[in-house]
Parts: structure tokens; sequence; C-alpha cells
């Protein structure tokens, strides 16, 4: 059974940084594209970055210069290196991994919280 296991969230002070880890365990799964959404309190959970097999990225236009996704897929690893946090980036965030048939697996959530 594949899980995805996240790690690097945390309390950090606006204008700061702060780097998620996602890596797979588990099993041997072929990955097509990796990416991570949060979900503040009351909203859906929103897609904010994601990266394909190929290299391809996106990123949602809030986090757009801030953030850098990037994946080690022979690991099935992906990372979010976030940078100039502000307070409205508080949320849980979660890794999504896609398997070339459609499948998605989500880790359990992180979370980061920017505050003074």
């Amino acid at each position: 059974q594949v899980q995805l296991v996240e790690s690097g969230g945390g309390l950090v002070q606006p204008g700061g940084s702060l780097r998620l880890s996602c890596a797979a365990s588990g099993g041997q799964v072929s990955i097509f594209a990796m990416g991570w959404y949060r979900q503040a309190p009351g909203n859906q959970r929103d897609m904010v970055a994601s990266i394909t097999r190929g290299g391809n990225t996106n990123y949602a236009d809030s986090v757009r210069g801030r953030f850098t996704i990037s994946g080690d897929h022979a690991k099935n690893t992906v990372y979010l290196q976030m940078n100039s946090l502000k307070p409205e980036d508080t949320a849980v965030y979660y890794c999504k991994q896609t398997t070339w048939g459609g499948y998605a697996y989500w880790g359990q959530g992180t979370q980061v919280t920017v505050s003074s």
C-alpha cells in the first residue's frame, strides 16, 4: 500500500521561508504528476503547484514567483520551496501524486502557519 509522507510544515513569520517534502513509500508505482494543494479553514482545497514527469510546472497565481516546486521522480519525492510567506498562505498543505492511470494518492497534510 503506497503512502505519502509529508514533512517540513511549521510556524514561520511573514516574509520567512519553509520547504515541504513529500515522499512515497510502501510500494512501486509509476507517477505521472506530483503536486501540492492547500486548504484553509472554511475553504475548499486548492491547487498550489504541480509538476509532471516531463518537468512541466503549474502554479496558482497567488504563489507564482514565491513558491517553487521540484520533484525527484526516481524517488517519487516532491518538494515545495516557499519564500516570502504571507499570513494568507496559512493552511494545511497536502501532497498529491498521480499515476499514469489517473489514480491519485494523497498525503495526510502538514500545517503551515504564517504569523508574527
